[in-house]
């Protein structure tokens, strides 16, 4: 078994598969629309799906906005250096959440970067 990926409700796909692809540097793997059922399927990831985990984002086509649910926490993607992925995504006009630095009660360092519908990815550092 191998986990297959992540699904997220947005409300503008086109804006959220731009924050993924030109703000986190993915690439959208596939999309398809599906008439009947009024919503639209789009992956992204930075690999095939064949290779790696994606992230499914849908949208419901008569929806425009969502709100967080409770029980979601976060995407995490793993980067180089979290400080200089910081520093990117902002350049690229992404909104960092939480600087990079060291976990609480932990070393490792991690980011927060927020998607244009609120969810949380986070940057976690490449351990040496």
């Amino acid at each position: 078994m191998r986990l297959l990926h992540t699904m997220l409700r947005v409300g503008d796909l086109d804006r959220s598969i731009a924050f993924y692809t030109e703000i986190l540097g993915m690439r959208l793997l596939r999309r398809k629309d599906y008439p009947d059922g009024r919503f639209t399927l789009a992956f992204v990831g930075y690999r095939p799906e064949s290779e790696e985990a994606a992230i499914e984002l849908t949208h419901n086509w008569d929806t425009s906005a969502y709100e967080l649910g409770d029980g979601f926490g976060h995407v995490a993607v793993e980067v180089r250096d979290a400080y200089r992925a910081c520093d990117e995504i902002r350049a690229r006009g992404g909104k960092v959440v939480r600087e990079a630095g060291p976990m609480k009660h932990g070393s490792t360092v991690i980011a927060f970067v927020e998607d244009p519908d609120g969810y949380k990815v986070e940057l976690i550092q490449r351990q040496a």
